[in-house]
């Protein structure tokens, strides 16, 4: 099976050949059948297995598209070689390819298509380049705010944002954070601005910016249903007793369901927010009577939460 779809392959490279020869009667390269017919090698190769054969067949097709000034069909193909790289586990240089489809999309007047290229791209290398994935996710959604898709462009914004605090970037991942809650503010989804407030205080809260997460829940008060809902209430909670070094009321408020199951990057925020001067974690009193023989010793209590959510 394996060497006929080879043998098919051969045979469309020889048609596509073909089509870019001249003659006395045939002044120019047919450059869109030779596109056609690359294309069809391309997939007899990807049939085949044979996916290095299968990326230069693609790569030629986006030449000939190229050629013939037909540039969203020539993204089409470096993506499509693209996803031969990553079929080979050459990650890094199947994304290179797939941003340089993006480019051309752009180029070509569809930017959708280039920014969901990008958020592609970003999904593949997430897991062996947090950096590049969120390089990518940023692209993405400029991309998607560019076209004023807002909701797109803030859903890559929070793919961004929750990659920033995992490679314990709070800086950007707080200027990150203000921009996609602003997205989700002018599209009127204030329940999400919210929960998006709650993240900001977090990631404040461990720069070690009291003012900062305090200025963002009152700004948050403008944000019609904010005041006195619960994240409101358990924000103001969290930063009374952050203020006031009381570490009871922290790890109420942080290791609330609220706050526990939120994204996960965001709930270890939680779970390892320290009060300051404090070590972070509920002083339990014991409950039996001092000097009881049946009391648990003190390092069992704290073991009931060693761990936290994870």
């Amino acid at each position: 099976m394996a060497a006929q779809k080879i043998n098919e392959a051969h045979e469309h490279i020889a048609k596509a050949e073909k089509c870019l020869k001249t003659s006395m009667t045939k002044w120019k390269p047919d450059y869109d059948g030779a596109a056609s017919e690359m294309a069809k090698a391309a997939v007899a190769f990807k049939n085949a297995k044979q996916f290095e054969q299968a990326k230069d067949a693609y790569l030629k097709e986006a030449e000939y598209h190229t050629e013939n000034k037909a540039l969203f069909h020539a993204a089409k193909a470096i993506e499509a070689a693209g996803m031969m790289l990553k079929d080979m586990k050459r990650l890094p240089e199947a994304v290179e390819l797939i941003e340089k489809a993006s480019v051309m999309y752009v180029e070509n007047g569809t930017s959708g298509t280039a920014g969901m290229a990008l958020d592609r791209a970003g999904k593949l290398i997430e897991p062996m380049d947090l950096e590049k994935a969120v390089d990518l996710y940023q692209k993405a959604a400029s991309v998607f705010e560019n076209e004023d898709r807002l909701r797109q462009a803030a859903e890559l914004l929070g793919k961004a944002s929750r990659l920033l605090v995992r490679l314990r970037r709070l800086d950007e991942a707080a200027v990150s954070l203000q921009k996609e809650k602003n997205m989700y503010k002018e599209i009127e989804n204030y329940p999400t601005c919210f929960k998006k407030t709650i993240a900001q205080v977090l990631v404040h809260l461990h720069r070690g910016d009291f003012v900062a997460a305090d200025k963002c829940v009152r700004e948050s008060y403008s944000l019609p249903g904010f005041s006195g809902s619960e994240d409101c209430v358990s924000m103001e909670t969290l930063l009374a007793g952050y203020d006031e070094q009381d570490e009871d009321q922290v790890y109420r408020v942080c290791n609330s369901p609220l706050l526990k199951y939120m994204d996960n990057d965001y709930a270890k925020l939680a779970i390892s927010l320290k009060v300051p001067g404090g070590g972070g974690k509920k002083k339990k009193s014991p409950s039996a009577p001092q000097g009881g023989a049946g009391g648990a010793p003190p390092a069992e209590e704290d073991d009931e939460y060693e761990g936290g959510l994870c």
